[in-house]
């Protein structure tokens, strides 16, 4: 079965790639990159986390709560919840984690997600459906298959779940903490998408970064959710590691699209061991230099819409018929913290330590530690420890930030009808400060709009920062490269 299903699939992606079209989504010009290739935020959010602060707690958050549920149509919601349990380190991860081997420990982790589930769950209309769920680490697979099922059983007894597959329900899925079994109890609990880690399938860069993993291993993982009716498969890739070298990055590259994910994530690798400790461990004179690492980067576009991917942004490909694609090209796709979605109508509830949430015109995320996440739920306490209410201005800047992040453009009279207000009036000298890029080819303003330039679609992120009115304040903020 799996051989007709990859055979049958393989003629479609190379007819897309041959298309008119396939490659006019971006264009990699490499002394453009190198000119606007400097720090900037992700926009995830806006504003961004630097801005976010402790005035605003839980007691805001429950108010935010009470007015989403008085709307006269209340948005869906989206549930993340934090699992930041691994077994093992990966140099390179930024992420929020705890690396052990007890496990039960992660048992007395759910123990309090649950605790906090209930929490949120008092708070929200019982007629609120939850349209959105994902799971991110960590490690989700880490937990038990008991602690699983019991903190998805718990969810569908605390929210009003999609009954009929329709919801968008994702889990992050390490192939070394998964097996078939592992992914048909994960369909059976509701799941129907998967996110899995590879990052690249070089022995001696798995080594050198602490995370061998084979491919037989990942391949086994993604064969059974095929086979189990997973809607959708993401895999995660890492560009500028040590040791990778464009041929054996390549490798990588199609040993991945032999696996016919429906979207592929290629990051960045951001190398800053003196804010994560575990990258201390990566010898940095075995990293790519910054021609090496553009030259991956160059790799990698060129490698993938030449398979047939569309460039989503932010380093995110899909294939043509995935929701991502379609979302962008309808003009509907969104970004929130967990990165591209179709599901951008939805108030997001963070639960567990650290996670990050959406509440109608506001944002809010849990305290970052382990021992005052369980002393605030203990205590009977949401454990929000910041936050940030939007104001007016806030809102339309996040909007046309977004739009362009999503969707590439910007239509001003919608905007206007929006807010009531002349765009080229109120953002005069934004638009003046765009007339370089205009000039290098990267977007075009006309009378309607705003349209980035296939061009210029790698350097989105800088072109968002014309309208970020916080980056000025946010000058001690490390942030990653803008490409």
């Amino acid at each position: 079965m799996e051989a007709v299903a990859q055979s049958s699939r393989l003629p479609r992606m190379i007819e897309t790639a041959s298309s008119s079209t396939a490659n006019s989504d971006v264009i990699f010009d490499e002394d453009l990159i190198r000119r606007y290739d400097i720090a900037g935020p992700r926009y995830t959010s806006y504003p961004t986390a630097p801005q976010f602060h402790e005035n605003y707690n839980e007691r805001c958050y429950r108010d935010n709560v009470h007015d989403s549920n008085g709307d006269l149509i209340p948005r869906p919601l989206s549930l993340y919840f934090h699992l930041p349990f691994c077994a093992h380190v990966c140099f390179y991860c930024a992420c929020t984690k705890i690396i052990t081997a007890n496990r039960s420990r992660a048992d007395a982790y759910v123990d309090y997600l649950v605790r906090e589930l209930h929490m949120h769950a008092k708070l929200f209309d019982e007629d609120r459906h939850v349209s959105q769920i994902h799971w991110g680490g960590g490690t989700p697979t880490y937990l038990r298959p008991e602690s699983i099922t019991r903190l998805m059983t718990e969810t569908r007894r605390s929210f009003r779940m999609e009954g009929d597959d329709t919801g968008e329900y994702s889990i992050e899925i390490d192939p070394r903490e998964a097996s078939a079994e592992t992914i048909s109890l994960l369909r059976r609990l509701g799941f129907n998408r998967l996110s899995v880690g590879i990052q690249d399938f070089d022995p001696l860069v798995q080594t050198a970064v602490n995370r061998l993993q084979s491919y037989e291993d990942t391949a086994a993982v993604i064969h059974a959710a095929r086979d189990w009716g997973f809607r959708s498969v993401s895999v995660d890739l890492i560009y500028g590691l040590p040791h990778q070298s464009v041929a054996g990055f390549s490798r990588t590259l199609d040993r991945t699209l032999e696996l016919e994910p429906d979207r592929i994530a290629a990051f960045n690798y951001a190398h800053l061991p003196h804010r994560f400790k575990s990258q201390r461990r990566i010898d940095d004179s075995k990293l790519p230099t910054a021609e090496q690492k553009l030259a991956l980067f160059g790799q990698t576009v060129e490698q993938l819409t030449a398979a047939g991917y569309v460039y989503i942004g932010m380093d995110h490909f899909a294939r043509p018929d995935d929701e991502l694609a379609v979302a962008q090209r309808e003009g509907l796709l969104h970004r929130n913290f967990q990165g591209y979605t179709t599901h951008g109508d939805c108030d997001l509830v963070g639960i567990g330590m650290s996670s990050i949430g959406i509440m109608g015109d506001s944002y809010h995320q849990n305290v970052r530690d382990l021992e005052e996440y369980y002393r605030r739920i203990d205590a009977g306490r949401i454990p929000i420890f910041r936050g940030f209410q939007l104001c007016p201005e806030d809102l339309l800047r996040r909007d046309i930030i977004m739009s362009l992040m999503c969707n590439f453009r910007v239509e001003f009279d919608h905007l206007e009808r929006k807010y009531g207000f002349r765009f080229t009036d109120f953002f005069a000298t934004e638009l003046q400060k765009l007339d370089d890029m205009q000039e290098d080819g990267l977007l075009q303003i006309n009378e309607n709009g705003i349209i980035i330039n296939p061009l210029g679609r790698l350097m989105v992120r800088n072109i968002c920062m014309v309208f970020d009115t916080y980056l000025e304040q946010n000058q001690n903020t490390v942030f990653s490269r803008t490409i």
